[in-house]
C-alpha cells in the first residue's frame, strides 16, 4: 500500500492526490487512500464533489476540479509519518463556493479527510506529548469572504 508515498512528505502526499484528481488517474488516488478512508462533511449537500469525485459518481466534465490555492502542514509528528495537511480553494469564475479540506496522514497513506464548503476555518493543533516542547500550530483560512455574505466559522482542534 502506497511504497512510493513513504517516501515524500505529507504535503507532497496530499500535491499528489490532488494532481491524480485532476488528470483522473484512479489507480494513482487509491494507491495514496486507505481502504477504510474516514470521511466528514460540512456544508451543503449539493457540494459533496469530492465524495462524487472518489466513488466514480462524477466524471469528465461535470466533475468539479479542486485547484488549492493554498496547502498547510499542521500537526506533524517529529518523525514526519503523520500528521494533517490542510488545503483552502474556491470554485471557478461566477462561483461561490469556498471549500478547506483536512487530510490526516499515517505512513505515507491518507487515512481520514475532513471537507468543509462555505465555512470559515480555523485549525488548532493540540496533545503534544509532555517530552517535547509545547509548539502550538495554527492555521486560519484565507477565505474570500464575499460582499454582503457571512461565512459561518469552524474551529478545529488537530
Amino acid at each position: 500500500m502506497g511504497i512510493h508515498a513513504k517516501s515524500k512528505s505529507n504535503r507532497e502526499v496530499v500535491e499528489s492526490l490532488y494532481a491524480s484528481l485532476a488528470c483522473g488517474d484512479a489507480a494513482a488516488v487509491t494507491v495514496l487512500l486507505a481502504a477504510d478512508l474516514d470521511w466528514w462533511f460540512h456544508g451543503p449537500l449539493r457540494c459533496q464533489h469530492m465524495r462524487r469525485m472518489l466513488t466514480g459518481e462524477a466524471v469528465g466534465v461535470m466533475a468539479f476540479r479542486f485547484a488549492p490555492t493554498r496547502l498547510v502542514e499542521v500537526g506533524s509528528t517529529t518523525e514526519g509519518n503523520d500528521g494533517w495537511v490542510v488545503a483552502e480553494g474556491w470554485a471557478g469564475v461566477g462561483e461561490r463556493d469556498y471549500w478547506v479540506h483536512a487530510w490526516c496522514l499515517r505512513a505515507g497513506v491518507i487515512t481520514s479527510f475532513r471537507e468543509y464548503f462555505n465555512t470559515s476555518v480555523t485549525v488548532k493543533e493540540l496533545g503534544r506529548p509532555a517530552t517535547e516542547d509545547v509548539v502550538w500550530a495554527v492555521w486560519e483560512s484565507q477565505s474570500p469572504k464575499p460582499k454582503g455574505h457571512s461565512m459561518p466559522g469552524l474551529v478545529l482542534a488537530i
